[in-house]
């Protein structure tokens, strides 16, 4: 509905895909549909985990009753490609709907094949809605942290034993204290009414807020790889002899970078604790600090690449022709790729075990929610922090660094900003990581990452 074509008549605009053509009310639907796109995918990520475990258990019952039935009658090829049937379609509908949005050029029927296709799965979903097993409410970890607070509040004023031992604390029957969580001075008002193991178990997130707070910068720089990087692309040179690469190709190139860094990092990690147990708790904060070193190169890279790119569109006269090509080949570009590869690739597997390792067991689903939402409040503090640079850059210099082409803004200055930022992000990180108190490590030996739908991956990208 936003895109010129639809409103335009009705709004007294012209029907172009121009910017002249975009009335404030189109403007105010796309970022309506924004708001709508993330709401969406925030429901999705929460919820399309525990709805699938919970509906697994019941779809491997019937499968199975159907084939032992089938067994006897002999059908059982048949039986097997009626249950196979839902996810096959579930595989090419989406590749399906990618070629069709690929070589279709309106920016009206790409959402609208987008929407059509929201539209039949949500109609497919509640098609089956009385066939699913309904689970009810099981108790959530956050009406405890509420509680806690709450007694803390009506607690505030009240003495502090100097004894330990006198904190209320529930103990196993069986005398087994293993679970219970040391006492220290740190929130100490919050276990003068709960259980002290229960104050310390869920207001874990008070302690860790530093720690996440340095993560932000880095959901800022991987957002850049969806934007400036690919504007970069479409303005160089993307010819291997008479071969046009594709945009896609660095897509590619960025997911198998994530992926072999990551790898050679869990190799790395593998070796330090087979020397020395005890280092296993420090494997995870030393990855993300790596992630933060790598953020930093990625953006000092793709500076020094900015750079060379403004001054070969300075030599050749092109900086008012921003539809011709920059006579310089699109593969400088595959450097920033690969660092940007590192960093998301070592970060999505440090953060996560990093939760693994400091989360109480009761807490973890909601500390990965949220290393989850961190990083997504980094993606959007990069459209906040071109706003801000480019205001501040206008007041210093009286030019705005992002202008309305690429050749004439200065996407270089930009990248050593966001270098500078995360230069001073990894100091407060090493700091913020050396006061840290670590919980011993659960795990007992360190994995290969998976990538799912959490994660970015190519397809994601497209």
């Amino acid at each position: 509905m936003s895109t010129p074509p639809v409103l335009g008549k009705s709004q007294g605009n012209c029907t172009a895909y121009k910017p002249e053509c975009i009335g404030e009310q189109q403007k105010q639907l796309f970022y309506a549909a924004l708001v709508l796109i993330a709401v969406g995918i925030a429901g999705h990520l929460t919820s399309l985990g525990p709805f699938v475990g919970d509906q697994s258990e019941k779809f491997n019952n019937e499968f199975m009753a159907t084939v032992n039935r089938a067994d006897q009658g002999g059908s059982v090829c048949s039986t097997m490609c009626r249950f196979m049937l839902g996810p096959c379609m579930g595989v090419l509908i989406p590749i399906i709907g990618f070629m069709v949005v690929t070589f279709v050029k309106s920016w009206g029927v790409q959402f609208g094949v987008s929407a059509i296709f929201a539209l039949a799965s949500l109609v497919v979903l509640l098609s089956g809605i009385r066939s699913y097993k309904y689970v009810g409410p099981r108790g959530s970890a956050l009406t405890i942290v509420f509680r806690v607070f709450f007694a803390a509040f009506s607690k505030v004023l009240s003495r502090h034993p100097q004894d330990t031992n006198e904190l209320y604390e529930k103990h196993d029957v069986h005398g087994n204290d293993t679970a219970l969580l040391p006492h220290t001075d740190g929130l100490s008002a919050l276990v003068l009414l709960q259980p002290c193991s229960a104050a310390g178990q869920h207001t874990a997130p008070l302690s860790t807020i530093p720690l996440w707070m340095t993560f932000i910068i880095c959901g800022v720089v991987s957002a850049i790889g969806d934007t400036y990087f690919l504007e970069q692309a479409t303005t160089l040179n993307p010819k291997l002899g008479r071969i046009k690469v594709p945009l896609i190709f660095f897509l590619g190139f960025y997911d198998q970078s994530k992926s072999l860094f990551s790898k050679l990092f869990v190799m790395v990690g593998t070796k330090i604790i087979r020397h020395s147990t005890s280092c296993r708790r420090y494997v995870p904060p030393i990855g993300v600090a790596v992630a933060m070193v790598f953020s930093i190169l990625c953006c000092v890279a793709a500076s020094k690449i900015e750079t060379r790119r403004l001054r070969i569109v300075k030599s050749h006269g092109l900086i008012d022709k921003p539809d011709d090509r920059v006579p310089m080949t699109i593969f400088w570009l595959l450097p920033q790729f690969a660092l940007l590869g590192a960093l998301d690739g070592i970060r999505e597997w440090s953060v996560p075990y990093l939760v693994s390792d400091q989360a109480p067991p009761s807490m973890i689903t909601y500390f990965n929610y949220l290393q989850l939402g961190v990083f997504g409040v980094g993606f959007m503090g990069s459209a906040l922090s071109v706003y801000v640079v480019g205001k501040i850059s206008q007041k210093i210099g009286g030019i705005n660094w992002f202008q309305s082409t690429l050749n004439k803004s200065r996407l270089d200055n930009y990248y050593w900003v966001l270098a500078a930022l995360s230069a001073v992000n990894l100091v407060i990180y090493i700091i913020v990581a050396y006061f840290y108190r670590y919980n011993d490590s659960v795990l007992e030996e360190l994995e290969e990452p998976e990538y799912d739908e959490t994660e970015d991956n190519m397809f994601n990208h497209l």
